[in-house]
């Protein structure tokens, strides 16, 4: 829902460049309707975004009040490209994204090209913003309209981790080092050099900018929480005789997500622990770890949900004990705040995104040193839940504080609309 209350009148009309913009359309494009729906209510606004968008935003309400949209129409360029790559690479969605994200330069000096003309006619923007795509891949020429512009919030910079060769070579890891492209095309269109703040989700990201532009950067996660859809709830009879500890993972199915090790993990408690593992998600991993669970003999220890909405991921974490994000190159984890927002311990992987979210108080990290150790990793956090029960639900009760403070949807907008002020003040 859109955010009401702060008088706006020191800052002027905003270009929301979203690139991906629209609700329960994949996380990215979630962010950006996050954006385009809370500032619509505190300033007014021109989304930019891309026409595949116009059918779910419009059923969503938008243009919503105080705003306007601008549709950019590239689908000649970009269905093609999206095909073929999907073919080039079935069981793997990252290189798919990375091919398909040309599209995106193609949008951009169309973007730049109707805003020109846009412009000639209309009252000027006095601030871009552009929050996705959420990747420093995205260099932008809108500095080009001669306003001052803000980039991200960007979470990528991550390396590929070197001790799943077996994984990695599944995703299609000799493509990764294609997103180095990004920093050329950056600096031939000068987006970060003309850019006026760069918000960065992650360590590895700020790293990830060339130094001379780092003093530029602002911390701020792309993530946020919906803190209506995602309640604290009770944590559900501690497990024990009779009842299985209740295990949840969402997410893609997809190599990298590590799934696949955590049936291991369950499978190697099973014989001492009453167990239950629910996996929210589709992908193209599916049978495979279908197929794995019978091979461990837990398949009646582990149901498959399919692709859930957000409201059913809230409902769902709200029956289980833990949540588990096994994935070994995560560059962000939305979906542990959201855990940790239901009130709900989190384990992950000590490597990338998560690592800058998960500790000893919310739940744990388990160390990223390869396949066998993660196994053993995860088997001795579930393990330690059945022993200590009590201690895990006050880390639940310890995210969801976390959360409120830190990551819900309103603490950013806030920060965002100080941010925008700083600029025009520079200015």
């Amino acid at each position: 829902m859109p955010s009401t209350g702060e008088s706006m009148e020191n800052i002027g009309r905003l270009l929301l460049s979203a690139y991906q913009c629209a609700p329960a359309m994949g996380s990215v494009s979630q962010i950006g309707w996050e954006w385009y729906s809370r500032l619509a209510g505190r300033i007014p606004l021109t989304l930019l975004t891309h026409v595949r968008n116009r059918e779910a935003l419009e059923k969503a309400g938008a243009p919503l009040p105080g705003t306007e949209v601008v549709y950019i129409d590239t689908e000649w360029f970009a269905g093609p490209l999206y095909r073929l790559a999907s073919r080039l690479f079935p069981r793997s969605e990252h290189p798919v994204f990375l091919i398909s994200s040309l599209d995106f330069f193609v949008y951009d000096w169309t973007a730049l090209r109707t805003l020109r003309k846009l412009r000639k006619r209309e009252p000027h923007w006095e601030l871009v913003h552009q929050p996705t795509p959420v990747s420093p891949l995205a260099a932008t020429t809108l500095h080009r309209l001669g306003v001052p512009v803000i980039l991200g919030p960007w979470n990528g910079g991550l390396k590929s981790p070197a001790n799943f060769p077996e994984i990695m070579a599944a995703e299609s890891g000799w493509l990764y080092p294609v997103r180095r492209l990004g920093r050329l095309v950056d600096g031939l269109v000068g987006s970060s050099r003309n850019a006026r703040l760069i918000l960065t989700a992650t360590a590895a990201t700020r790293a990830d900018v060339p130094a001379r532009y780092r003093p530029k950067c602002r911390d701020m996660l792309e993530n946020g929480v919906d803190l209506e859809v995602f309640r604290a709830a009770p944590w559900p009879e501690p497990p024990g005789e009779g009842r299985p500890l209740r295990i949840l993972f969402v997410g893609r199915l997809l190599p990298f997500k590590g799934v696949a090790m955590l049936l291991e993990a369950v499978a190697s408690i099973s014989a001492g622990f009453p167990v239950h593992l629910a996996i929210a998600g589709a992908g193209p991993e599916e049978n495979a770890l279908r197929q794995r669970a019978g091979e461990l003999g837990i398949s009646d220890r582990v149901a498959f949900l399919g692709a859930l909405p957000h409201s059913e991921v809230a409902r769902r974490l709200a029956e289980y004990h833990v949540f588990c994000l096994p994935s070994i190159r995560e560059s962000g984890g939305a979906v542990l705040l959201e855990a940790m927002a239901v009130a709900r311990p989190v384990v992950a992987l000590d490597y990338g995104g998560p690592a800058e979210i998960v500790d000893g108080e919310v739940g744990a990290l388990v160390p990223a040193s390869g396949w066998k150790p993660v196994v053993a990793g995860l088997a001795g956090v579930f393990e330690d839940i059945f022993r200590d029960p009590e201690n895990w639900r006050r880390r639940g009760q310890a995210g969801r504080q976390r959360v409120e403070r830190r990551y819900s949807w309103p603490a950013k907008i806030d920060a965002a609309l100080s941010l925008y002020r700083e600029c025009l003040e520079r200015r």
